[in-house]
């Protein structure tokens, strides 16, 4: 499947969750915990219709560039998110120091 064109990632402060969405619905989550100055991600989802489009990784993109935006540090406890941040150094430099990413 191709992926889709828009993917918009915005944080649900209330739910503590980065949601995925394309065409007003939404596609996919990750869930975290916020604590000292890092952003603990816990667990993410993409909606079956979504999968093997990409969103998961647009998700985990935008998710984790707010992150960078504003400063703080990633714990990845959630193996899709310790997997990407493996497969895209870039985001390396994120991850708390001494924290294993799975």
């Amino acid at each position: 499947m191709a992926e889709p064109d828009t993917v918009t990632v915005r944080q649900n402060l209330e739910e503590q969750r980065y949601e995925a969405i394309v065409d007003g619905r939404r596609a996919g989550f990750v869930t975290y915990d916020e604590k000292a100055g890092a952003i603990v991600f816990v667990h993410t989802e993409v909606d079956s219709a979504f999968e093997g489009q990409g969103v998961g990784g647009r998700l985990a993109a935008g998710a984790l560039d707010d992150v960078r935006a504003r400063g703080l540090s990633v714990v990845p406890q959630c193996p899709f998110i310790a997997e990407y941040i493996r497969r895209h150094p870039d985001y390396q430099a994120l991850v708390v120091a001494g924290e294993d990413s799975r």
